[in-house]
């Protein structure tokens, strides 16, 4: 529902903050004081556009702001998908319309674009008027009003399911179903790939262990002959005239260190230590001395490596930046290959499922028709009931459901083979003739706007349970309507308000005596300027009110004993349908 309206800059609405209640909402008020305004703003927020001469004069911005209760279904998926959910299941949209420059619609303070504003607006209002957020003159929204009447949702879901499986299907099918030629070349050049990479047999990490190895052999006699100087520094060389070695003067240390320990033992802790350190020169002088005599420069090995490693370049190149991206390209192209290899069998095996799935879809095609066929007959007699209620019984009203031959499209029971798409084959809109003797029409060829928010009250009536736009404002819903068929269109508005939040403007007592909540929309004068608000009417002032709208001017106790009389039976008339 709508919570809260809040308008400011719009028309000669200066700033209102408007929180209609739930149930029937009815706005009144003396003509030109701005009830349709109040309509108008809702319209402009939905849509995300005004009129320059929407923006109140002496303003260069119109904002209007509206809080919504989210209903569940088709939104609250939208939202989620768009980022745009809210907590506490609120939503707040709001437009800032400036004189100069675009406007800027938000979705729960996200800025948003003008087509899904829109998208979420007709799922929220459904505004009766001259409006384009009419969902009922929207052609494609008829057949999903019609499957919510018939209760056929759970077997149209079924049908969109075998429709993606359909579809998928399809898609395999194309991307099989390339030239031989085609296939051959791809099959020969993926032969080629994944036996270059296997031949090549290479290892994570492969690339690395021999760039080290290359670097060793390259300097092979450098670093022989840097161990061999090790080994002498650290154990000393043949040569007589040799300075002492390190494990020399290590060995004179420990042997000056023995003999401080015989005088004092304290220090017996640093020999065991000096005679590790000098084990472990011994030991490492040999391990140089092995690791130098282990090296040798060998053209031949430095040039299988130097080819190991281009070969490796190479391939990482072609397939990848690293081996591991060469090993990953090598299993993505083996299994592609065993794709091709199979396709022939797996086109078979898809031509079977494609025509499996079409048999089942006709059949579940069919029932889907057989329901709508139903509920078309059933959904127009209850139109037909709500518009004699409304005085409006010349009004035809008939439901078409027609097909489009297609050899695309699935196979019936009957023969024929017809176009579809997630919703099923069937084709269906909502048409009228409001003349005796005229042809049924679509709806939207109905001009008259008194007449055409009549016919949708009808609608709507009928459709009360399976409707799930949650706010309904209905606006010049009383043009040309007499006081019998204002209370009878005031029944049925607070019928449908048992469904939905309602909002209409209305001149006339017959329906404003039926509302849960009546405001009044008024003018007045400001300094120079002339601003419109809204307040809430309870008790005598709404008796006022619908006295006004009986007697005009200067209300009698007849008539306001008329207004308390049209209260009464409203609220006796609620009470017994309750």
């Amino acid at each position: 529902m709508l919570y809260q309206l809040t308008v400011k800059g719009f028309g000669i609405i200066e700033r209102i903050a408007w929180q209609p209640a739930a149930g029937l909402n009815v706005i009144t008020g003396e003509t030109g004081a701005g009830k349709s305004l109040v309509v108008d703003a809702v319209e402009a927020l939905l849509s995300g556009r005004v009129q320059e001469d929407d923006i109140r004069h002496g303003t260069d911005e119109a904002c209007i702001e509206g809080v919504f209760k989210v209903p569940r279904g088709a939104l609250r998926g939208l939202l989620a998908g768009k980022g745009l959910e809210a907590d506490e299941d609120s939503l707040v949209i709001s437009g800032d319309f400036r004189r100069q420059g675009r406007a800027t619609p938000r979705v729960n303070r996200q800025v948003v674009s003008r087509a899904l504003l829109q998208g979420i607006g007709a799922a929220l209002v459904d505004i009766h008027g001259q409006s384009e957020h009419l969902s009922l003159l929207h052609e494609e929204q008829h057949l999903d009003f019609l499957d919510a009447y018939a209760r056929t949702r759970d077997l149209r879901r079924e049908f969109a399911a075998r429709a993606a499986e359909l579809h998928q299907a399809e898609r395999e099918i194309q991307a099989l179903s390339r030239s031989e030629q085609d296939l051959a070349r791809q099959k020969e050049l993926l032969g080629f790939q994944t036996e270059e990479i296997r031949r090549a047999a290479l290892r994570a990490g492969e690339d690395g262990e021999l760039e080290t190895e290359l670097a060793r052999l390259v300097a092979a006699e450098k670093l022989k002959a840097a161990s061999y100087e090790i080994y002498s520094i650290i154990y000393g060389d043949e040569s007589i005239s040799a300075s002492p070695s390190a494990v020399d003067r290590v060995g004179e240390a420990l042997s000056a260190l023995r003999q401080v320990v015989e005088t004092d033992p304290s220090m017996k802790d640093k020999l065991g230590y000096l005679e590790e350190v000098l084990h472990g020169l011994e030991e490492m002088a040999r391990e140089v001395r092995a690791y130098g005599d282990s090296l040798n420069h060998d053209p031949r090995q430095i040039e299988e490596v130097q080819a190991r490693l281009e070969l490796i370049r190479s391939l990482k190149r072609k397939y990848g930046g690293s081996i591991e991206g060469v090993l990953k390209y090598l299993a993505g192209a083996e299994a592609e290959l065993a794709g091709l290899t199979s396709s022939g069998e797996r086109r078979r095996q898809l031509e079977a499922e494609k025509e499996e799935l079409r048999g089942r879809m006709g059949a579940l095609a069919a029932q889907l028709s057989e329901r709508r066929q139903q509920a078309a007959e059933k959904l127009a007699a209850a139109v037909k009931r709500e518009l004699a209620d409304l005085d409006m019984a010349q009004v035809e009203f008939a439901v078409s459901i027609t097909r489009e031959p297609s050899p695309e499209g699935i196979p019936l029971p009957d023969g024929g083979t017809y176009r579809f798409d997630a919703r099923g084959i069937d084709v269906v809109v909502f048409i009228a003739s409001t003349n005796p003797g005229e042809p049924a029409k679509p709806l939207d060829k109905i001009a008259s706007t008194g007449e055409i928010s009549r016919f949708m009250l009808a609608l709507k009536s009928a459709l009360a349970g399976a409707d799930t736009i949650p706010v309904l404002i209905f606006d010049e819903i009383d043009i040309g309507v007499g006081g019998r068929s204002g209370e009878i269109i005031g029944r049925k508005l607070w019928n449908l308000s048992r469904h939905h939040q309602v909002i209409c403007v209305t001149h006339l007592p017959q329906i404003a005596a039926f509302a849960d909540a009546h405001y009044s929309v008024s003018k007045r004068t400001l300094g120079v300027r002339t601003v419109s608000t809204i307040s809430v009417l309870e008790g005598y002032s709404r008796l006022a009110e619908l006295a006004v709208m009986i007697g005009g001017p200067g209300t009698t106790a007849s008539a306001r004993n008329a207004a308390a009389d049209l209260i009464q039976r409203a609220e006796r008339w609620k009470k017994s349908t309750s």
